[in-house]
């Protein structure tokens, strides 16, 4: 493997910016900002929009179609078929 021309791999926490919640892994990212970890360590810090706690799917919130109800829709809208 050639020197110098691969990308830092180091820990960094991730944390959800809508719940707050934190998950410490490794990764090439880098950021400015840095938080204390609970082993005392201090680590770069990146701020993610969505993760597990947080996401749609995996939160349950996700929205359900009502098939039936577009297929009417789109019969109201354009006709059925003779």
């Amino acid at each position: 493997m050639k020197q110098g021309i691969h990308p830092g791999y180091h820990p960094v926490v991730f944390q959800d910016s809508a719940t707050g919640d934190a998950f410490l892994t490794r990764s090439t990212m880098t950021s400015d900002r840095t938080i204390e970890w609970s082993d005392g360590n201090t680590y770069p810090l990146v701020l993610v929009d969505v993760s597990a706690w947080s996401h749609p799917f995996w939160t349950g919130g996700r929205r359900i179609m009502d098939t039936a109800g577009q297929v009417e829709k789109f019969h109201r809208r354009y006709g059925r078929r003779k």
